[in-house]
């Protein structure tokens, strides 16, 4: 792997710990952060993806887009697109006033990242331990 790849997946990792810490607070859980967080892990793992195929891609939080430059060498992470795209709008719309998260979109959108997370790790080899 190379070593950039490791960096994007150190961060993505972050993310993930930290939208896994969170959900699981009992009093005042910042569900708005799950979310955010949530799709920050699926965003640096597809770009993780991207760049241990040397794929480039341009300054985005758009999954969707990241997803479709995948498509070449992940053709089956199309089924990924429509919980992508949800995600996506959710982590954005919840971080301004007029939106916040629930509970069940944290837990959906920890959900995703995990699908993400499995994906990406599986086509690179690595395990799912947490920290690896």
């Amino acid at each position: 792997m190379r070593p950039i790849t490791a960096e994007w997946i150190a961060k993505a990792e972050g993310d993930y710990v930290t939208a896994k810490r969170e959900l699981q607070v009992e009093d005042h859980a910042n569900y708005d952060a799950v979310c955010f967080h949530a799709q920050q892990c699926a965003e640096k793992y597809l770009k993780a993806r991207l760049v241990e195929e040397e794929i480039g891609f341009p300054k985005t939080h758009d999954l969707g887009a990241l997803l479709t430059r995948l498509a070449p060498v992940e053709p089956e992470w199309e089924l990924l697109r429509s919980e992508v795209n949800g995600l996506t709008t959710l982590a954005v719309e919840v971080r301004y006033p007029g939106m916040s998260a629930g509970g069940e979109d944290a837990k959906e959108a920890v959900r995703i990242a995990e699908d993400v997370r499995r994906r990406v790790r599986g086509s690179l080899g690595l395990s799912l331990e947490e920290g690896e």
